[in-house]
């Protein structure tokens, strides 16, 4: 009887401990922060492709859980100069994006763990799902618009 009492007390401490112990996942954006650069490839409906060059700055701040993007590339045909703000908590990332060459933006939202982050970035006339993926002084990038012309942007970044 006296074991049962100690294993019942026990369980209850550890069930009470379970919150107060768990530690939330670090930022993706620790890692992201800083200046990268390198190229890719676009992708079209019609088959085509085309090379892209592209650089990239990331400012971190706010404890590692606001990022400032900017993202500008060019082919070409194309270019686009994304630009965004967002917010990491608690495996949750939510925030803004603005498109400068076509006047566009919109919100974007999704999920991060680790050194990968998916999410949807939304607007009026333009939707896209986006994956990136950051490991030391790598990033890939993936983008893959709904409704235009272009059907995939595959980047890989290095650290400048």
């Amino acid at each position: 009887m006296p074991g049962s009492i100690i294993a019942r007390t026990g369980l209850l401490v550890v069930t009470l401990c379970l919150p107060c112990g768990t530690v939330s996942a670090a930022s993706p954006f620790t890692a992201m922060a800083g200046s990268w650069s390198g190229g890719g490839v676009l992708s079209t409906a019609d088959g085509g492709q085309e090379r892209l060059r592209c650089r990239a700055t990331y400012n971190v701040g706010n404890g590692s859980a606001q990022l400032d993007l900017n993202l500008k590339c060019a082919s070409e045909s194309y270019n686009f100069d994304l630009a965004g703000d967002v917010e990491y908590q608690g495996g949750a990332v939510s925030g803004s994006w603005r498109e400068a060459t076509r006047n566009a933006s919109g919100t974007i939202s999704g999920r991060a763990s680790g050194d990968h982050v998916d999410a949807a970035a939304r607007g009026d006339n333009f939707s896209a799902n986006l994956s990136l993926t950051t490991r030391g002084g790598r990033q890939t990038v993936s983008i893959r618009p709904q409704g235009t012309n272009v059907t995939n942007v595959s980047l890989a970044l290095q650290r400048r």
